[in-house]
């Protein structure tokens, strides 16, 4: 769908994970892929790491494909976690690099526990299973595990392996303090990117609590949600869209491309972003 949206329009994939996080392919390939599926301006935003954008950032210009270098922050907020996007971060920023070094911390140890749970519940080899496909071991995620589960022939699909085991409540859940909202946006700002609230149809809040989440990333310096994105519905891009008119944020759009045939889109597949918003790139002066 990406090679169909009008000519006149540039097509933004502004979410996406390499092997740096949780992705299944290395940061060029991530590149090459883009180009391939019609993206016109794309951003690497892996978990917690920015240390792929200058292997991206290089193949970028090789292939005349326009990168911006993004990071995905995780964060905890009322108990739970929630993800924030960075786009446009200066990748070598100080600030940046050590609060994410600092929210890495304790993945390791979390991985462990998942592995220990799954091994009561009679999986064995889980932990070194998920290892073992963890592109950096420091970055090791749920993802990991669910992979080994698929692989190993515990779950059918993805969705079942966090559905059974890996979800929030599951049998082999382990729960993670992560980063504060405000220590997030601070490093995202510091490093001169701008925030986005990654796919906000994905937690699970009361309405109270959804407004209370989006007044406060608004007050601290959020600029922008995603509406358009690959772990949105097509029914929540409408939902979202008007979140964003309601609270003045710009909007962003992305397909969260983790590996081929994972997850609802491809890069580059996501249709255009609703009438009536303003991009997150409106002033980035890349048309």
């Amino acid at each position: 769908m990406g090679r169909r949206l009008e000519k006149v329009l540039k097509n933004y994939d502004l979410h996406c994970h390499s092997t740096v996080s949780d992705g299944e392919l290395p940061p060029r390939a991530v590149v090459a892929r883009a180009l391939e599926h019609g993206v016109d301006v794309l951003a690497l935003t892996d978990h917690d790491e920015v240390a792929g954008a200058a292997e991206a950032a290089q193949a970028a210009r090789a292939l005349g494909l326009a990168f911006v270098p993004g990071v995905e922050i995780s964060v905890t907020w009322a108990g739970k976690t929630i993800h924030v996007v960075g786009l446009r971060v200066d990748p070598d920023d100080a600030a940046l690099v050590q609060g994410l070094a600092l929210t890495r911390d304790g993945r390791l140890d979390r991985a462990r526990e998942m592995g220990a749970r799954l091994a009561a519940l009679g999986i064995e080899g889980a932990f070194e299973g998920a290892m073992a496909r963890a592109g950096n071991p420091a970055l090791v995620s749920r993802t990991h595990f669910a992979r080994y589960l698929l692989d190993v022939g515990h779950c059918r699909d993805m969705n079942a392996a966090f559905d059974r085991y890996l979800g929030t409540g599951k049998p082999a859940y382990v729960d993670m303090q992560w980063a504060r909202l405000s220590d997030a946006l601070a490093w995202i700002a510091g490093a001169g990117g701008q925030a986005v609230l990654a796919h906000p149809g994905r937690y699970d809040y009361s309405p109270t609590a959804f407004g209370a989440l989006f007044a406060e990333f608004k007050e601290r310096g959020g600029a922008a949600i995603e509406v358009v994105t690959g772990s949105h519905s097509p029914d929540q891009y409408g939902e979202y869209a008007d979140i964003a008119r309601r609270y003045g944020f710009l909007a962003s759009r992305g397909s969260d491309f983790h590996a081929p045939g994972y997850g609802r889109v491809d890069l580059g597949e996501l249709p255009p972003l609703p009438a009536g918003l303003t991009p997150v790139w409106h002033d980035w002066g890349l048309g």
